[in-house]
């Protein structure tokens, strides 16, 4: 019987969340899902210098708000633990002995000084810089007695000078590297702690990993950790390598030219469910070809064979199309709660529900909300000046105040309720009267009640902010273009 599916991820708290974190973990987790196995988090915070516990509680935080869950963690705790490498210091340094007692390592004692002596002479002849391996035959005894007398070492893994390593990439194929063009890659820094690749392999194995799946640019690593696997004389898990992410001008996704932190879209205003979404489309297609599905249809459906072989660009614009589409299809009930949980300021209920469905159309994230529903806050005032309310043609202010109060007063004896049809016949009635074009007169009209140019459907939300409202709203702009005094 095989052994059960075990996935991990392994993000470095050094930072902001990375939204490669949140990829990189939905093909885990739908791994583990359609396979019914177990998902792993894993903390890699053995960059001191870096690593603060308020950047690991993030990666809890942005993960479990994109819709992520793991089976096994530093926070939820698991049979294979401690799940931070800080903390498995020991059984590191445990199998880099087992590694130097078996002669798979050697202590190595060259200076920083002295490799970049090294890379220089390197560079200056041609030749591809790496570690010439000087260090290499120094016998175990006396290395250690070195090290006892105070000198520091860094521990290399002793590399086959012949021969090739091969992998199977369960994406990509057979890949095979030259172990004469693989260094002696260092595996225990000189203050003790182990490099990624000793603590990845050891982790990996003792925590049963069966499988692991991670970005493409750990290809050229892979070889080093083949190496390893064979040195300590464990069976290598699956390697599935997905596509890089990319900036639209094709280089690796930096944020530098694209946002790149998890927080930054929730701050924005994406759907969870839509980010998830886009982040499984870009290394992944269905079957039938749908481009819009939920984490649950992908995890019940997902094939490895499905995953893309290419790289794929982070495009924002299909992000923000397709967080319109999940907008769309929301309830008003539902888009107004999200707004609310957003943290937007809104002036009641029943009003955010009636102004949801004229915006709902029209937003890509729920950040444009407060842009576009603002004026709609009774207790706020509208921020424009006299001179947004002259047309582009600059009517004189006397005139554009006449026709504002003349509807002022026109809407003021009118009668009926505040039907969007009734209300726009008054608007062109308005207009005509006075022989102003339509166009003009709507543009004055609007920016006096909402303080905008671009608003929802003017005379539907003259209807939600009401009759009173409207009027006040139209007496402030008259006061406004009363007091208006040209600049000379």
């Amino acid at each position: 019987m095989s052994n059960p599916v075990r996935v991990r991820i392994a993000p470095s708290p050094t930072g902001d969340p990375h939204v490669g974190t949140a990829y990189i973990a939905l093909f885990n987790q739908a791994f583990a899902r359609q396979n019914g196995g177990r998902f792993i988090l894993r903390i890699e915070d053995t960059d001191q210098a870096r690593s603060k516990p308020e950047y690991e509680q993030g990666i809890y935080k942005a993960l479990r708000w994109v819709g992520l869950s793991w089976d096994e963690g530093p926070d939820v705790g698991g049979e294979c633990g401690p799940y931070r490498q800080s903390e498995r210091l020991s059984i590191y340094k445990d199998h880099a002995e087992i590694l130097l007692e078996k002669g798979s390592a050697y202590p190595c004692f060259c200076t920083p000084e002295t490799l970049t002596e090294l890379r220089q002479s390197q560079e200056k002849a041609g030749k591809d810089p790496r570690y010439d391996g000087r260090c290499r035959d120094i016998d175990l005894k006396d290395a250690r007695a070195r090290i006892a007398n105070g000198e520091k070492a860094v521990v290399r893994l002793k590399v086959p000078r012949e021969g090739s390593t091969l992998f199977h990439d369960e994406i990509r194929g057979d890949i095979t590297l030259q172990n004469q063009d693989i260094d002696d890659q260092v595996i225990v820094k000189s203050d003790g702690f182990p490099t990624y690749h000793l603590a990845n392999v050891v982790d990996d194995h003792l925590m049963g990993i069966t499988h692991v799946i991670r970005g493409g640019d750990w290809i050229i690593s892979t070889p080093k950790h083949i190496l390893l696997y064979n040195a300590f004389g464990w069976e290598a898990p699956s390697f599935s390598h997905l596509p890089l992410l990319l900036n639209p001008d094709k280089s690796k996704i930096s944020k530098r030219k694209s946002p790149t932190s998890l927080t930054w879209y929730e701050e924005k205003g994406i759907l969870p469910e839509a980010l998830l979404n886009f982040l499984g489309l870009l290394g992944y297609s269905m079957e039938d070809g749908t481009e819009i599905f939920d984490f649950q249809t992908m995890a019940k459906t997902f094939d490895v064979s499905r995953i893309k072989g290419a790289n794929s660009v982070f495009d924002i614009t299909k992000l923000e199309w397709l967080n319109g589409m999940y907008l769309r299809e929301l309830g008003t009930k539902e888009l107004a709660e999200k707004i609310k949980n957003f943290g937007v300021s809104y002036p009641d209920d029943a009003t955010l529900e009636a102004a949801v469905p004229l915006i709902q159309e029209r937003i890509k994230y729920l950040s444009d909300v407060e842009e576009r529903l603002g004026f709609f806050f009774r207790d706020r005032e509208l921020q424009y000046e006299a001179t947004d309310l002259l047309p582009k043609k600059k009517k004189d202010p006397v005139e554009v105040g006449k026709v504002l109060e003349a509807f002022r007063v026109r809407l003021e004896a009118f009668t009926g309720e505040m039907i969007p049809a009734d209300v726009e016949a008054l608007c062109v009635a308005q207009a005509e009267e006075m022989e102003w074009k339509k166009g003009d007169f709507f543009m004055a009209l609007r920016i006096a009640v909402t303080g905008s140019k671009v608003t929802p459907p003017l005379c539907e939300s003259m209807e939600i902010l009401g009759r009173d409202t409207v009027l006040q709203r139209l007496a402030v702009a008259v006061e406004k273009l009363k007091s208006f005094v040209p600049t000379q």
